[in-house]
């Protein structure tokens, strides 16, 4: 009787298994959904997740609610015993962004547009230039004011990695969710003549005039915190350009952009490739 018992038992086990296969393979959005895009048996946060449709890009400058799902989803898989991938940085970070103005400036003219005169003339080509003044996985700095927000498409693309990939490192290494800040975009031969007026760094020959060129600061970040949630932990912005500094190689390493570290301007000056 005792092994009839288990029989049926373990027959029972064996038949719900098979057809909960069988919904998963002819349904795999069921799975999708229970899901929600963040899995337990999974290390990177989805895309989907953080994009928000709709009127609701416009809004994403101004508001870090766009994620809390996301940085509440990343708490609970820590305090679930998920043990976090470690926080490693560079070996060096002049050695592993080498790529000075000569090898950028190259790329630009390579992938970029005819440099534009002035705001006025930008307006009107805009038909060659994305908007990037909007995003859930990077913030425009405030102050930027000599440059404006637009990129080539390319360029674009690039933006948007390198802003969802830091999100997603920080997730699986159980660090609280910042969003990079980009300081500085294209920029007119107007703006670039202003700026060397009084920075030195400013050169007449600069890959943003291109459309393909970005500076993302290593030492400024934007904090994501769940509206009404607990007090988030503080995180050093050493840690933060750590994590940083890994996503930026290994996209160099891919081959998509150059990136040159900036120590006076402490930023990162990328160009798309």
């Amino acid at each position: 009787m005792r092994r009839l018992k288990k029989k049926f038992f373990y027959g029972l086990c064996g038949s719900a298994v098979a057809v909960l296969g069988v919904v998963r393979m002819m349904n795999p959005a069921v799975v999708n959904r229970a899901g929600g895009g963040l899995t337990d048996g999974g290390d990177v946060v989805s895309a989907d997740s953080l994009v928000q449709h709709g009127d609701a890009m416009a809004a994403v400058q101004e508001s870090s609610d766009t994620l809390p799902q996301v940085a509440s989803a990343g708490r609970q898989g820590v305090a679930r015993g998920r043990r976090p991938h470690p926080v490693r940085s560079v070996y060096s970070y002049a050695k592993c962004f080498p790529d000075v103005q000569d090898v950028q400036i190259t790329a630009a003219r390579r992938w970029g547009v005819k440099p534009v005169r002035d705001r006025a003339e930008a307006e009107e080509r805009k038909s060659e230039l994305v908007y990037v003044g909007a995003s859930p996985f990077y913030c425009i700095d405030a102050n930027m004011n000599r440059s404006i927000p637009y990129l080539v498409p390319r360029a674009s693309n690039l933006l948007h990695t390198i802003g969802r990939n830091f999100l997603d490192s920080l997730y699986v290494k159980g660090v609280p969710l910042h969003r990079i800040i980009v300081s500085s975009l294209t920029r007119t031969e107007e703006d670039v003549a202003r700026l060397m007026r009084y920075n030195g760094n400013a050169s007449e020959q600069s890959c943003h005039r291109y459309g393909t060129t970005m500076d993302i600061p290593y030492n400024r970040y934007s904090t994501v915190s769940p509206p009404g949630g607990p007090q988030r932990r503080e995180v050093s912005s050493d840690t933060l350009k750590w994590v940083l500094s890994e996503v930026l190689r290994d996209i160099r390493e891919s081959g998509m952009c150059y990136v040159k570290y900036e120590v006076k301007q402490g930023c990162f000056h990328i160009t798309v490739r």
